[in-house]
Parts: C-alpha cells; sequence; structure tokens
C-alpha cells in the first residue's frame, strides 16, 4: 500500500462538476492498493499517517501530529502510485489491486483512519474522474509505502 501524505490548507474534490469532499487544515492521502496488500498494511499506514509529527506547534517546528491540530483527512484512490515505467514510455499498472480487491480495502483504510482520529475521515470517489484542487500546506509532502518502511 503506497500512500502521498500533503499537509493541506485546504483540499476539495470533484466528480461531474459537483463537489463530493472538502477539508480545511489536515492532510490529503492519495492511495495506492496493491494486490498483496491486508490489513496489516492497513493497520500500520493509518497509524503511521495519524501518529506523523508534520504540523507545526507554538514554535513553528514540525512537532505535532493530526490529532494535536485536530486536523481533518481527505483519501483520494489512486492506483497510478503502482505505477511501473521500468520498460517504454507507457506505465504499466499491473500490480494495482483490481477494483473490487481495491475498493475493500479503500473503505477500510478510511474507516481504521475514523476510528484512529476518532472523526469523519473525506474520500473522494472510488474509481471516478476526480479533479483535486489542493492547497499544499509548506509544502509537506510524504511518501509512504507499506511494503517498504524506511
Amino acid at each position: 500500500m503506497r500512500a502521498v501524505i500533503q499537509r493541506v490548507s485546504s483540499c476539495n474534490v470533484v466528480v461531474n462538476e459537483t463537489m463530493v469532499a472538502r477539508i480545511d487544515a489536515g492532510v490529503l492521502i492519495f492511495l495506492g492498493i496493491e494486490d498483496s496488500d491486508e490489513q496489516t498494511d492497513i493497520e500500520w499506514l493509518s497509524r503511521k499517517i495519524i501518529n506523523m509529527r508534520i504540523f507545526n506547534d507554538s514554535s513553528g517546528v514540525m512537532n505535532n501530529n493530526i490529532l494535536e491540530v485536530n486536523g481533518d483527512i481527505l483519501v483520494v484512490s489512486q492506483f497510478t502510485l503502482h505505477a511501473s515505467t521500468k520498460k517504454g514510455n507507457r506505465p504499466s499498472y499491473i500490480r494495482a489491486a483490481r477494483p473490487e480487491i481495491a475498493r475493500e480495502l479503500y473503505e477500510s483504510f478510511i474507516d481504521t483512519c475514523s476510528v484512529g482520529t476518532g472523526k469523519k475521515v473525506l474520500s473522494g470517489e472510488f474509481g471516478a474522474n476526480m479533479q483535486v484542487s489542493i492547497v499544499n500546506d509548506g509544502p509537506v509532502t510524504i511518501l509512504l509505502d507499506s511494503k517498504n518502511k524506511e
């Protein structure tokens, strides 16, 4: 499971000219799911994101996690995070999980983050063509991979 986490001042997701989700200060998570992902990947990744100290404290130092700043979370599915660009110029997405598997894990990730934060976690529309508007704060952008826990 791969995630691109962006600290945001605000962001929103539009599908078919309708805004489906919007948050103010918090994190936007682009989530990519592969066939080998399971509940342990969800638990590790959600815990890591919730506890990650990427928000400024009163001294302006990134010392606070999302709980400490009462931030929001917006999750957007993005199978392209598992693109392989090894051959040629057209990415291959063979490692990305099939939609019927990915949807279940995606929803479980959202639920796990919601339980971990005690807040509703918003999301884009799984499998839809989405327009995502982001005001990246910092900018702070972090890559996480549950198969490569660096």
